[in-house]
């Protein structure tokens, strides 16, 4: 086969330039996609220069959205849009109030290196102005944005904070805008923290946008140690990673038998005494010799027996080396009376009182008077006296057996 042979290759033609970018920027890491109408294609990772309601600022190129998606530095918006609803929805940092301006220069390099500079002036100026003004406040950090339209002051703080004071004397030193952002701990590990004892990158710093609640159930499913220092991130609140495998955990967690629980295995009938999720495994205490075994989860011949009777229960009480029984423990012997060699022991006769003679006569009985009627005028219950009610009564039932005197204001009877 000859080089005449061979055939013509068509140049490749040029991929065309999106018109939108995904961006990353500023310090808490927020995302975009804005309008890009320049001529060349940046690329993953390439800084440039962007416009936003804070003014303009250096941003990081995440990807490029396109219609097909057909290279590998580009999405579709649609698998964009469903990464975002599945990473917190409306919780997400995203926006697209914005404007890709241009690919960052050399020159805005360096503006930015300059006004990272300044930052130690401002940190010290409000540490300061907060010592002066006894305000309840802890400054975390500062960022300033390229085109230095805005500075904004990240704090804690445990209560409320009146700081327009500070606010006021902030814009006369520096003549710019001032922006005080309170955190909590977590978005102050966002900010300051570097590395995690995994020796990663903390995930809220890198790439986790939502930061949710983690409770302590997921720390125990997990068999991870409870040790505060172990369990505990950067922000002193329990790891976010804990949530990443708390799904597949409860997922292995429900094929499990419970605890206490019956089944049957192949070597007898036990108690699950402890489940492992991972290994899939259950540690069986045995009903006939009390020996626990641990049996693979597929291994159980049946599940959910029903519980031990009380028989049963006893029986399995009983264990081969319990110590025999002392002195104290025996039971006395029944009767005081001397054993004949070559004979037992008989059980006490229990004495059966006869039953009553019947009286030819039939029953006795008792004449009893039948009770008086009580009307208005029987003898039972006499007409009231005027003037005395029921406290009167009372009163009169009270002085009996020497009690106070009646009252002086009482009607004579």
């Amino acid at each position: 086969m000859s080089f005449i042979d061979l055939p013509v290759l068509q140049p490749t033609p040029a991929l065309k330039v999106p018109t939108s970018l995904v961006v990353r920027y500023g310090y808490m890491r927020m995302m975009g996609e804005f309008a890009y109408d320049g001529d060349t294609r940046p690329g993953c990772g390439a800084k440039v220069v962007i416009r936003t309601r804070r003014g303009t600022e250096l941003a990081e190129v995440m990807t490029t959205t396109c219609s097909n998606g057909g290279c590998a530095k580009s999405i579709t918006r649609d698998k964009m849009m469903e990464f975002i609803e599945n990473s917190g929805g409306s919780e997400y940092p995203f926006t697209t109030d914005g404007k890709v301006l241009r690919i960052a220069n050399p020159d805005d390099y360096i503006e930015q290196t300059r006004i990272e500079s300044l930052r130690s002036e401002y940190v010290a100026t409000c540490k300061t102005l907060i010592l002066e003004m006894e305000l309840p406040m802890k400054l975390v950090e500062v960022e300033l944005i390229l085109g230095g339209e805005m500075a904004t002051f990240f704090f804690m703080s445990e209560h409320r904070v009146d700081f327009r004071a500070l606010v006021k004397h902030l814009a006369t030193r520096f003549r710019t805008r001032i922006n005080l952002h309170q955190v909590g701990a977590r978005d102050e590990a966002r900010l300051v923290a570097d590395y995690e004892t995994c020796g990663q990158h903390c995930c809220c710093k890198q790439f986790l946008k939502v930061l949710k609640p983690i409770n302590m159930g997921a720390a125990k499913m997990q068999k991870a140690t409870l040790d505060p220092n172990k369990i505990s991130g950067r922000c002193g609140r329990l790891k976010c990673c804990l949530r990443y495998e708390e799904e597949t955990y409860e997922d292995l967690r429900r094929k499990l038998p419970r605890l206490g629980s019956r089944v049957r295995t192949a070597e007898g009938t036990g108690t699950v005494e402890e489940t492992m999720i991972l290994t899939q495994l259950v540690r069986v205490r045995l009903d006939n010799n009390n020996r626990a075994v641990a049996v693979a989860n597929e291994e159980l011949v049946e599940r959910d027996l029903p519980a031990l009777r009380e028989d049963e229960r006893q029986q399995n009480d009983v264990r081969s080396d319990s110590p025999r029984p002392g002195p104290r423990d025996r039971q006395p012997r029944r009767t005081n009376e001397p054993r004949v060699p070559g004979t037992f022991p008989q059980p006490p006769e229990v004495f059966t009182p006869p039953p009553p003679l019947e009286d030819p006569d039939g029953p006795e009985t008792t004449d009893v008077a039948p009770p008086e009627p009580k009307g208005p005028n029987s003898p039972h219950n006499p007409p009231a006296q005027p003037g005395i009610g029921s406290l009167g009564r009372r009163r009169r039932r009270g002085n009996r057996g020497g009690g106070s005197p009646p009252s002086q204001d009482r009607p004579p009877q």
